[in-house]
């Protein structure tokens, strides 16, 4: 397997949160997906106000753009999220819509990034995610 997970002692733990503190790859082709939202196939926003849905069908998104590079997330070694107005209290929705597709999409723990933006390009879109893997 190309990408180990791992969580060093003296670092905090993060497996509530579904990430892990480092990712070691030893693959030799790298995949970069840009910042992907809650549209589907026809350019239409999804989940209007709902953090958890676009999470989740944000995710499916980058599902779709791993594959198509021949990669998965065990493949990932970054992930860096952007939420629109984030607070602490968002935490359990960003959370739910993770886990609405973790099984589906067999997503493993990378290193992750949250961070809080005013506004992403377009009104309504609440999330944005990037994903980088390393495959053979």
């Amino acid at each position: 397997m190309p990408v180990t997970l791992l969580n060093p002692e003296g670092l905090p733990k993060t497996d509530a949160y579904g990430y892990r503190q480092v990712a070691i790859a030893t693959g030799t082709r790298q995949v970069h997906v840009a910042g992907q939202v809650a549209y589907d196939a026809n350019g239409q926003l999804v989940a209007r106000g709902d953090l958890a849905g676009q999470v989740a069908r944000a995710y499916r998104n980058v599902a779709i753009a791993l594959a198509a590079a021949g990669a998965t997330f065990r493949d990932v070694v970054r992930l860096t999220f952007y939420v629109v107005d984030w607070k602490p209290e968002m935490m359990p929705a960003f959370l739910a819509g993770i886990e609405q597709v973790a099984a589906e999409l067999q997503i493993s723990p990378a290193p992750a990034s949250l961070i809080g933006v005013s506004v992403l390009f377009e009104p309504g879109v609440l999330v944005e995610i990037e994903a980088t893997a390393v495959v053979g």
